[in-house]
Order: C-alpha cells, then sequence, then structure tokens
C-alpha cells in the first residue's frame, strides 16, 4: 500500500498511526496540498490528503474511509473501532469531536496564515479557535482519569486521532491551549510519545 500526504495534517497521520500500530506495512509519500497538487491529483481529483493505494490499485480517500478499510483488513479482533452497539457509538463520538477540533483548528490557521493581513476575519478566526479548544474540553471532561485509554485498556482510534489532534494544534496555533488546560488529554499524548509506532510520525522525523 501507499499513503499520500504529509504526517502534518492530523488526518494523513492518524491513517500512518494507525498502519504502524496494527503492522500494515506501507509506503509513504509526503505530498503537501499546496506543492504537490499535480501529484496528488492522480489519486484523488479533489488534490486533498490522505489517500491510500491499495495492492490492487484501487485508491480510497478520505480518512474515515481509509480507516473504515484498515479495521476491515485485520478483523474485529484487531480492529481499532469496536465493531457495534454502545461501544462503537462512543467511539465514533469521540472520534467526531476531535476531527471536528482539528477543522476548525485548520480553518483558525487559515484564516490567520494563509489569508492577506487587510482580508483577515480576526472574529471568524476567535469562533474557529474557540470551537476547536470546546472539542478539546468535552474529550478532556470525558477522558480517563487513570491514565487509561478511553475505550479502557486498549487503544482505539479516538485515542489515536485525538493525540494528534492536540500535537497538530500545539504546531500550528502554539497559543491556544492554556498550560494547565487538558492535563488528562497531555498525559494521553505523552503516553502516545513513548510509543514508536506515534512518535516515528512526528513530521519532523519524516
Amino acid at each position: 500500500m501507499i499513503l499520500i500526504g504529509r504526517a502534518l495534517s492530523p488526518f494523513v497521520r492518524r491513517v500512518q498511526v494507525t498502519l504502524n500500530l496494527l503492522g500494515l506495512a506501507c509506503e509513504f509519500k509526503p505530498y503537501g496540498v499546496v506543492t504537490h497538487g499535480a501529484e496528488i491529483a492522480r489519486y484523488n481529483p479533489l488534490r486533498r490528503v490522505p489517500s491510500l493505494v491499495l495492492d490492487n490499485d484501487e485508491v480510497l480517500i478520505d480518512s474515515s474511509a481509509i480507516l473504515d478499510y484498515l479495521d476491515e483488513l485485520v478483523g474485529p479482533e484487531k480492529a481499532l473501532t469496536p465493531p457495534s452497539g454502545l461501544e462503537k457509538r462512543k467511539a465514533l463520538k469521540l472520534t467526531a469531536l476531535a476531527v471536528g477540533a482539528a477543522e476548525k483548528a485548520i480553518a483558525a490557521f487559515y484564516e490567520k496564515a494563509r489569508r492577506p493581513d487587510d482580508k483577515v476575519w480576526d472574529e471568524w478566526a476567535d469562533k474557529c479557535a474557540d470551537q476547536a479548544l470546546s472539542g478539546l474540553r468535552a474529550l478532556e471532561d470525558m477522558a480517563p482519569e487513570d491514565g487509561g485509554w478511553f475505550g479502557g485498556e486498549k487503544i482505539s482510534q479516538a485515542d489515536i486521532t485525538t493525540a494528534v489532534v492536540i500535537e497538530f494544534m500545539g504546531v500550528e496555533l502554539p497559543d491556544l491551549i492554556g498550560e494547565d488546560d487538558i492535563p488528562r488529554l497531555k498525559a494521553l499524548v505523552a503516553r502516545f510519545n513513548e510509543l514508536e509506532a506515534f512518535s516515528s510520525t512526528h513530521p519532523a522525523n519524516q
């Protein structure tokens, strides 16, 4: 398989961490949407990342679809999202909060960093940043207090996506998360960084 996209994207990185944790071999092509639009368009006409090229040359686009396929590939015993019922709904809700926080953080970053100075809508950027932080605080309220994972003893996709999003926000919106904010989630990120499957995916390491 081939994963298309830069690990700076939280959506690309959560796929890469998942591949590592599941022990699935994959080539990595770190294409960025700004610098490699033509190359990305070969895999996804929207020129978005990530895309995953399967061994039969089928191309999957959108991280949620890719992660669903990887869970199906490894089977329910190894899958990182529970297969059904209350546990699945809880995991999907947690993951959706993390994804939503990432989307709002990206919107805030682009408003501040990509627009000409005289075109920046500060009120909109601040609103998006506040929504991103609200999502993280909701996750903090549901995070385990005992140093475990959202789903108990087993890492889930909710854990992966949350940790990736927090580190992304730390890079792109470094002033958003206060020193005393989200201590449980920060502890979750620290536990992930003890795992090579996660720490090796830092953009600085690639």
